[in-house]
């Protein structure tokens, strides 16, 4: 490491110390060109990939998903049936992969325990007052120390939107420093809600943030608000990974979620992070898909270039 680079590493891990070295850090950041963000994922998002290549990206995106149900009528058994795809996709091919995690309420995760112990299949929780975020401090620590108590590794907290948007970002940044000691040996996948941020730059500013406060992973969104993932938004958030190494030399992991549903879209994205950040960013451990309906469609795509017959949408169980 060299002077230069520690040096401003060590400013770096200075910026959270106070409400205005935060502030005119993350102000200081360079704008995001929307035209040009706009342009440039819709030409990646055209990119068409060749027969044995598709087979590749499906498996490697079936491994990306995060498998999730996040409703209020989800019970036990349905938690151990998803628990149960989510290590066997697809039970008539075992060379089929399984997914890279489970996301569920902190209430289901030891049902999802129960069945995912000894897999390589994490186990995730959403926490800290999912999906508003809006509740006292106590409270969401102590949604997501249930969350790792029950048997969850990673855990989606989101931050609270509404002190971001007021720019009291010194109390957000302290709050993911929180959730993050909470989590003790979890990982933390910090969920910035991108629909509800207006603009590119908040994206930049959010994901900077979440960054410095010890994020492991930063995701878009809840999927319960209109506007959830979209390849531009994806697009700034990588660039915020990468220049956040740069810096750092702490890799980041990205999660889109929300609105992606086919196979078709789910390449598009794997074009983006590749063109983007990188092979250093094509495995579960640096990029994640949060989806329920997404794996289905993979798994009909990849029985279509597997036995060269389609199968319908029934052949695999609904999620």
């Amino acid at each position: 490491m060299t002077a230069t680079t520690a040096s401003a590493r060590s400013d770096l891990s200075e910026v959270g110390r106070s409400a205005a070295t935060l502030r005119s850090f993350l102000h200081g950041l360079p704008g995001v060109d929307q035209v040009g963000a706009e342009q440039r994922a819709a030409m990646l998002g055209t990119r068409s990939i060749k027969t044995t290549a598709k087979a590749w990206a499906i498996d490697l995106a079936i491994r990306m998903v995060d498998l999730t149900t996040l409703e209020g009528a989800d019970t036990p058994g349905k938690v151990r049936g998803l628990a149960a795809k989510a290590l066997r996709p697809d039970p008539a091919d075992p060379s089929c992969p399984a997914v890279g995690a489970l996301c569920v309420y902190p209430t289901m995760v030891p049902f999802a325990a129960e069945v995912l112990a000894g897999s390589t299949v994490h186990l995730a929780s959403v926490a800290t007052a999912f999906p508003s975020g809006q509740a006292p401090l106590e409270v969401r620590l102590a949604d997501t120390r249930a969350a790792v108590a029950g048997g969850a590794d990673e855990i989606d907290m989101v931050i609270n939107r509404g002190a971001f948007l007021s720019g009291r970002y010194s109390e957000v940044f302290d709050e993911i420093v929180a959730v993050k000691a909470a989590c003790g040996d979890a990982h933390l996948k910090v969920i910035l809600e991108t629909g509800e941020l207006v603009t590119y730059d908040n994206v930049r500013r959010a994901s900077w943030l979440a960054m410095l406060a010890g994020a492991d992973f930063i995701k878009t969104s809840t999927g319960k608000v209109p506007v959830a993932a979209t390849l531009p938004v994806t697009l700034v958030m990588l660039e915020a990974v990468r220049d956040f190494r740069d810096a750092t030399g702490r890799q980041v992991g990205v999660k889109p979620a929300g609105g992606i549903r086919t196979t078709k879209d789910a390449i598009k994205y794997l074009v983006l992070v590749n063109e983007t950040v990188g092979e250093d960013w094509l495995h579960p451990d640096r990029f994640r898909f949060g989806a329920s309906s997404l794996l289905n469609d993979l798994l009909m795509q990849r029985t279509k270039l597997t036995t060269g017959v389609y199968s319908g949408p029934d052949y695999f169980t609904l999620d």
